[in-house]
């Protein structure tokens, strides 16, 4: 494994960086692709079957997750068998095994969290358990908290998680599905509005699953305790900055429509209600993009990128991109640099081509960005280094 290029883009990043103008409380509509930003990548994992998600152990061995049901532990230059202990899981479309992450005191107490597909095709949820990783296996796993409503087929299970400072963990789900799937006797997605439902949600609990007294909605006859904001349509990207603690996410639209958000306590962002996206058909899905009391996304791709894991950059090897956003983009198979100021402006973008479609963006231990690429026989995690 080595190299896979050795620059893509042919000036400095700090070049190639285009400002824009300030933004109003527009968002930016982003119909072209950002400059080619310079940087070098490297292939440090191949041969994986669509990954999802990784994350890093204190010793600096990686644990992947694998859709079809395997957790995969990267060590020392090794792949290492699938982790026994891991739930069964409905890997059927976007079903399967999703996003992993670490428990903040994980050297204290082991806790590993999965997020997953769970059920049939006909009556499927979205699931979050938690493990002991004893030696080279799951331990005392319990699911801590499945969506409320079962759904069919295999589409919009959401599954980011991330924590907040406080050590309460948020944990995207998506709205379930695209017409003409119903629920209810509605379209499916009409749930991202219902309070009482945890599709469309991004949701916040304690560590163990309880719900956190002091979330927005608790005591709300209207809404489900665990809810923290709604009107999303499948978020693919969530992250806390550990320097501001913003809470920033990327959801996938359906015809174009791909939102990048800043997340706040109780909001609405709208979906289906407002929203830049269409049917994938080409009719309009409704003809308000704004409204008072929905929050506006940032950014809207149209066409799509179908944007899929996201970092915040807080390393010291590319002091250049200090406090960067990094969305992954499945059908633009590259990764979108976003700067954001603190008016909630974009000044600038920029673009790194990667060629495959990439799943998931985390900054590692040793200060560089990383991304899992997306495919059936040679997902792989490369490291993106700037240039020398």
């Amino acid at each position: 494994m080595g190299a896979i290029g050795v620059f893509l883009g042919c000036s400095p990043i700090a070049q190639s960086d285009t400002p824009l103008p300030l933004l109003t409380s527009e968002p930016l509509l982003e119909s072209q692709p950002p400059p080619t930003l310079a940087v070098r990548i490297e292939t440090v994992v191949e041969g994986l079957e669509h990954p999802w998600a990784v994350t890093w152990l204190p010793d600096g061995s990686a644990l992947i997750t694998e859709r079809p049901g395997r957790l995969r532990r990267f060590h020392q230059g090794r792949l290492g068998s699938p982790i026994p202990g891991v739930p069964p899981v409905f890997a059927q479309g976007q079903g399967g095994l999703l996003d992993v992450a670490l428990h903040p005191r994980f050297a204290e107490n082991n806790w590993v969290y999965l997020t997953y597909a769970h059920g049939t095709a006909s009556a499927n949820r979205t699931r979050l358990a938690r493990g002991r990783l004893v030696g080279d296996r799951l331990e005392d796993v319990t699911v801590l908290f499945e969506v409320s409503q079962t759904k069919t087929g295999g589409q919009h299970f959401g599954s980011r998680l991330a924590w907040l400072p406080d050590g309460t963990l948020l944990m995207a789900i998506g709205d379930g599905g695209n017409p003409p799937l119903e629920l209810e006797g509605k379209f499916i997605r009409q749930q991202a509005q219902n309070r009482r439902s945890h599709l469309g949600k991004i949701i916040r609990l304690r560590d163990d699953g309880t719900v956190p007294e002091d979330n927005p909605f608790v005591g709300d006859a209207t809404a489900t305790p665990e809810l923290w904001s709604y009107g999303h349509r499948n978020i693919q990207g969530l992250v806390v900055d550990p320097v501001t603690e913003t809470v920033w996410s990327t959801e996938h639209g359906s015809l174009g429509g791909d939102e990048l958000n800043r997340i706040e306590r109780g909001a609405n962002y709208g979906w289906p209600v407002v929203t830049y996206s269409r049917e994938y058909w080409g009719a309009e899905i409704t003809p308000e993009r704004r409204r008072p009391g929905m929050v506006d996304p940032l950014v809207v791709w149209t066409p799509a990128i179908a944007p899929s894991g996201l970092a915040v950059y807080r390393g010291d090897r590319a002091p250049q991109w200090q406090g960067a956003l990094f969305a992954g983009g499945l059908v633009s198979q590259d990764v979108r640099k976003i700067r954001v100021n603190a008016n909630n402006a974009v000044e600038s973008r920029g673009r790194i081509p990667i060629g495959q479609r990439v799943r998931d963006v985390r900054q590692g231990p040793d200060g560089y960005l990383y991304v899992l690429t997306d495919d059936a026989q040679n997902g792989r995690l490369l490291r993106i280094l700037p240039p020398t």
